[in-house]
C-alpha cells in the first residue's frame, strides 16, 4: 500500500561519477531509501535522462503525492533555466533543457523541477539537519578533486555581500602564487606525498598509512596548516561561526583538523566534519525546495 507523505519531494545529487536519489519529507527532512547508480556507459543525454527517471521511480516507489524534484548539480549550470553549461564535465548535457526533459519524463509541469548548485545543497543539508543547524553564519567546504564552497546567513545561501567572494566560490581565488584549489585538493595531497616519497597513491591509501608512516602523517599535518591559513585569509571578513567540511578528503578530517584549527586561533570559528556525509546534498536539495519563498520562480533563490 502506498504511503501518502504530505510535502514530500524527490531529490537528486548528481556527482562526478554517480547519481543518487531519494524522497525527502519536508517536515523533518527525513530521507527515504537512497538509491544510487554510476553514470551510464552510453554518454548521451537520453541515457542520462533515463538514469534520472529510473532512479526517481525507484526512490519514490510506494510514496504518493511527490510534489516535484530538486536536483543538486555541479556547475557551470543555468539554474534558473535548468540548462547545463558544463563542457568539461558531463559534456553530453551541454545546452540540454533538463527541466523540460525531467518534467516530461514524470508527467509534471516544468515548474515542478528545480535545480541548485551541489556545494550550496551540501551546506543547506548541514544547516537543515546536520552540523550547522541553528548557526547564524556558516560556510560549507567540500574537499576532493576540487574545492567547492557555499556561504549562508540565517539559513539562506548567499553569493554576494560583505566577505562573500564572487558567486560564493573560493576555488579560483589567488593563494600563495597560485589559486586555492592548487593547495587544497586531492592533487595537492598526492603531490606533497610524491615530493617526499617519489610515489603518489590515492588519498585514502596515504591516510591509511599515517599511523606507521611519518611522511603520510606530515602530509596531512601540512594540509591542515594550509587549510587553516587559507580559511583565515578567505573567511575572516565573512566571520562564520562554523565551517562544515565535506567531500572525499573530509573522511580523513581527524588527521588534519587539529593543525587547521591551530591556524584559526583567535577567531570564533569551529571546523566540523559533515554530520550527514553523502546525504547532505540530498537533504539540502529538500531544504531549498521547502524554503523557497512562496510564489517565487522555480530557482530564484538557488542561483
Amino acid at each position: 500500500m502506498a504511503a501518502n507523505l504530505e510535502n514530500s519531494v524527490l531529490v537528486y545529487d548528481v556527482g562526478g561519477s554517480h547519481v543518487s536519489a531519494a524522497v525527502c519529507h519536508g517536515g523533518s527532512f527525513r530521507l527515504g531509501p537512497v538509491v544510487s547508480a554510476p553514470h551510464p556507459t552510453e554518454q548521451s543525454s537520453p541515457a542520462f535522462l533515463h538514469l534520472l527517471h529510473s532512479l526517481g521511480v525507484q526512490a519514490s516507489a510506494g510514496v504518493d503525492g511527490v510534489l516535484g524534484a530538486e536536483l543538486a548539480m555541479p556547475g557551470p549550470f543555468d539554474f534558473a533555466a535548468g540548462i547545463s553549461r558544463m563542457r568539461h564535465k558531463l559534456p553530453y548535457l551541454y545546452g540540454v533543457d533538463l527541466r523540460q526533459a525531467v518534467a516530461l519524463s514524470f508527467g509534471w509541469q516544468p515548474g515542478q523541477v528545480r535545480f541548485l548548485l551541489d556545494s550550496a545543497a551540501f551546506l543547506l543539508g548541514e544547516i537543515g539537519a546536520g552540523a550547522a543547524r541553528g548557526v547564524p553564519r556558516a560556510v560549507g567546504i567540500t574537499l576532493g578533486t576540487g574545492i567547492g564552497s557555499a556561504f549562508a546567513i540565517d539559513g539562506r545561501v548567499v553569493t554576494e555581500g560583505p566577505g562573500v567572494p564572487p558567486r560564493g566560490e573560493i576555488w579560483d581565488l589567488p593563494y600563495q602564487g597560485g589559486i586555492v584549489e592548487d593547495f587544497l585538493s586531492t592533487r595537492a595531497i598526492q603531490g606533497d606525498y610524491e615530493r617526499r616519497t617519489g610515489v603518489a597513491p590515492d588519498v585514502a591509501k596515504i591516510a591509511a598509512e599515517v599511523a606507521s608512516n611519518p611522511d603520510a602523517a606530515a602530509v596531512f599535518t601540512a594540509f591542515g596548516d594550509r587549510l587553516g591559513l587559507a580559511l583565515r585569509m578567505l573567511l575572516s571578513a565573512f566571520a562564520p561561526q562554523v565551517v562544515v567540511l565535506g567531500g572525499g578528503i573530509s573522511r580523513s578530517a581527524h588527521l588534519f583538523l587539529p593543525a587547521a584549527q591551530e591556524q584559526l586561533q583567535g577567531l570564533n570559528l569551529r571546523l566540523l566534519p559533515a554530520a550527514l556525509h553523502d546525504d547532505a546534498p540530498l537533504v539540502g536539495a529538500a531544504v531549498a525546495w521547502f524554503h523557497a519563498p512562496a510564489g517565487s520562480p522555480p530557482s530564484a533563490t538557488h542561483r
